[in-house]
This record gives C-alpha cells, sequence and structure tokens, in this order.
C-alpha cells in the first residue's frame, strides 16, 4: 500500500486543498491530511476544530485519513509509513520556500518524496489566509470552503448586510 501525507494547518481547510487531496489520491493508495502545527502560526480554529471540519470534509473518500501532530513533518511521514508529503503549489512564490523544505526532507528520510501538485486553476487565488480575511469582514466563503467550514467561520463571524448599490 502506498501512503502519502498531505501536511498543512488548514486554518481553515479550503475547497483547494481538498482539490490537492484528490488529485493525490488518484496517485496513492491513502492519503493522510495531516494537521500540523506552525510555530509561526497563531490559529482562528482550534486544533480539534480543524480535525472536525476536515473529517467532515472528507468523510465520503474512505482512503483518506485525518490525524494531527505536533512535531517534524518528515518524521510523522515515517512513522506512518509514508513513501511521499504532498505539497500543493499555487505560484512561483511558494516554490521557494517549499523547495527548501522538501530538500531539508530528503536529507532527514532520503526514502520520502516530496510530491509537489498544482490545484486546479480555479483554486490557483485561494488561501486559508484569504478565507479567513473575507470572513473576519463579514463576507460570505461560500463556494470556496466545504458548507461545515463557511458555517464554522459565520459562526465566528456574522455575515454582514451588502448595501445594494444604486
Amino acid at each position: 500500500m502506498r501512503k502519502a501525507i498531505y501536511p498543512g494547518t488548514f486554518d481553515p481547510v479550503t475547497n483547494g486543498h481538498l482539490d490537492i487531496l484528490e488529485r493525490a489520491l488518484t496517485m496513492f493508495d491513502e492519503v493522510c491530511m495531516l494537521v500540523a502545527k506552525n510555530s509561526r502560526k497563531e490559529p482562528m480554529f482550534e486544533e480539534a476544530e480543524r480535525l472536525e471540519m476536515i473529517r467532515r470534509a472528507v468523510e465520503h473518500e474512505a482512503r483518506a485519513t485525518v490525524e494531527s501532530f505536533q512535531g517534524l513533518t518528515v518524521d510523522f511521514a515515517r512513522s506512518y509509513g509514508a513513501v511521499a508529503i504532498i505539497r500543493g503549489l499555487r505560484a512561483v512564490t511558494d516554490f521557494e520556500y517549499e523547495m527548501q523544505i522538501a530538500l531539508m526532507n530528503r536529507k532527514l528520510a532520503p526514502s520520502v518524496n516530496t510530491v509537489f501538485l498544482m490545484p486546479h486553476d480555479k483554486y490557483t487565488y485561494l488561501s486559508s489566509s484569504i478565507i479567513r480575511e473575507l470572513a473576519r469582514h463579514g463576507q460570505s466563503v461560500n463556494g470556496f470552503v466545504p458548507d461545515t467550514v463557511a458555517e464554522a467561520l459565520e459562526q465566528k463571524y456574522p455575515l454582514r448586510q451588502q448595501s445594494q448599490r444604486l
């Protein structure tokens, strides 16, 4: 069985993340979405909330699992028996940082490859940061995230009534 992990903070998970997961599932028998702790980020949602949102978003896919881990992603990959770490690339700006991490992971665990996947064109502009910003300003995020995520964001930040243009 060829396993891969797809790490991220997923704060919150977006349709772009789910698109990458679907692409990864065409290459691997099982893909674990790994909610990882990033010491440089202060998440909007608690870890348990993010895990629940992702589990609900992928419950239709039997070959997708959801876990959390604190530590080096490559260590989780080894313990999970993964042959690959999936990383999404939206733009060239993502590549430099991701390449550095991939090279370090290769040094630490040569048997674990990093696989870069691009999302569908309609998701290349989408990020969790943008979703959080829209929600903070009372804008709808429907169509950008799973329904359960949109509902969770609307609980934290109620939608603002849109003023009509004259």
